[in-house]
């Protein structure tokens, strides 16, 4: 079981930070460092001081998709979620109806055979729950390149706790490519969103390393917490080699988001080397399975029951992430994707 708290509901961020106040650029965050239970406070901006010479930053450039696209079923309206494309070129996506406040909720009733009118003329079908037991994501077939209708027609997918539509730049983080075949995540990998090219340059002459990753992150659920699906990953063979480098050399690896986190794991073997791999993980990075070759790791802060929390337990101990979180709410640290963020190193 993992730690328990309650958010208040006024420390949501609810815009970007570059958007809260004239003159602010999207590093001005706090920064919560957790070294075991000892806690300090920072600016995001500091995080070049933090780190070492020798240490390694790994980081996701998976681009944020305008995964949100309006339709119709039937005379309803929906909005869908393109989460995951998968191999056979169907998408998993998940139904929900707009809730009038430009944000939606959970849609019941999506069954196989549901077809949907999307913006621009496209037409989408349901065929089968992504997996048994969980008919929140659909595979569905859409009649023409999804990728496309994207940039056409999608908008970045929008929660309840924010204000009001941002343009999609507000979800690409510093670190993001595009793909070739268009693919990317449905939500941003936003641990890596406070960072400027200022702040890696910094961190560059100090001696700290960059290595990418790339893990495309699926629709999160907002209301049940579940365990992540399957996600798309690739660890470059490049990156692979200095993980083990920097391990050998006394230095850190410390993994930009829980999803750098999934796709280093998921190429890390029993022996806990890291071994260049791409296709599809499912695994669930928890306190009993543990890390093999995470050393660190920066983070949003996560919801009550979200399994994200397991995965930073795994990283630094239970009373590790009480302690940390205790911190966050008694300093009133903003939550979710444009909100503060915590370092988490070994004590």
């Amino acid at each position: 079981m993992t730690v328990t708290f309650r958010v208040p509901e006024e420390l949501s961020a609810r815009v970007p930070a570059e958007r809260r106040a004239p003159g602010r650029d999207r590093d001005a965050v706090r920064l919560l460092v957790s070294r075991g239970t000892e806690v300090s406070h920072h600016a995001f901006a500091e995080l070049p001081l933090l780190l070492r010479a020798g240490d390694l930053l790994v980081v996701n450039t998976s681009p944020t998709l305008a995964a949100a696209v309006d339709g119709r079923a039937g005379d309803a309206r929906v909005v869908v979620h393109f989460s995951t494309r998968g191999d056979d070129g169907r998408w998993a996506v998940e139904l929900r109806d707009p809730d009038g406040r430009g944000t939606t909720r959970v849609r019941a009733g999506t069954r196989a055979g549901t077809g949907v009118r999307l913006a621009g003329g496209a037409r989408l079908r349901v065929e089968e729950p992504l997996s048994a037991g969980a008919p929140r994501l659909w595979w569905a077939r859409v009649s023409r390149d999804v990728p496309g209708l994207l940039r056409e027609h999608g908008r970045p997918i929008r929660y309840a706790y924010t204000e009001r539509d941002q343009p999609l730049s507000a979800y690409q983080t510093v670190f993001a490519l595009p793909s070739r075949d268009g693919s990317g995540s449905a939500e941003m990998p936003s641990a890596g969103r406070p960072f400027t090219a200022r702040t890696v340059t910094e961190l560059v002459s100090r001696g700290v390393q960059v290595a990418p990753v790339r893990l495309d992150t699926g629709v999160a659920s907002a209301e049940a917490h579940e365990p992540p699906y399957p996600e798309r990953f690739a660890v470059p063979e490049a990156t692979a080699r200095l993980v083990g480098a920097v391990r050998e050399g006394g230095g850190r690896v410390v993994a930009v988001g829980t999803t750098a986190v999934r796709a280093l794991e998921s190429a890390a073997g029993p022996d806990g080397v890291v071994r260049a791999r791409a296709g599809w993980t499912d695994l669930v990075v928890t306190p009993e399975r543990g890390v093999r070759a995470v050393d660190g790791l920066l983070t949003g802060l996560h919801e009550p029951g979200a399994s994200h929390l397991l995965m930073l337990e795994a990283v630094a101990g239970r009373e590790a992430v009480a302690r940390g979180y205790e911190e966050a709410l008694d300093g009133r640290y903003l939550w979710h994707e444009f909100g503060d963020v915590h370092l988490l190193l070994p004590s």
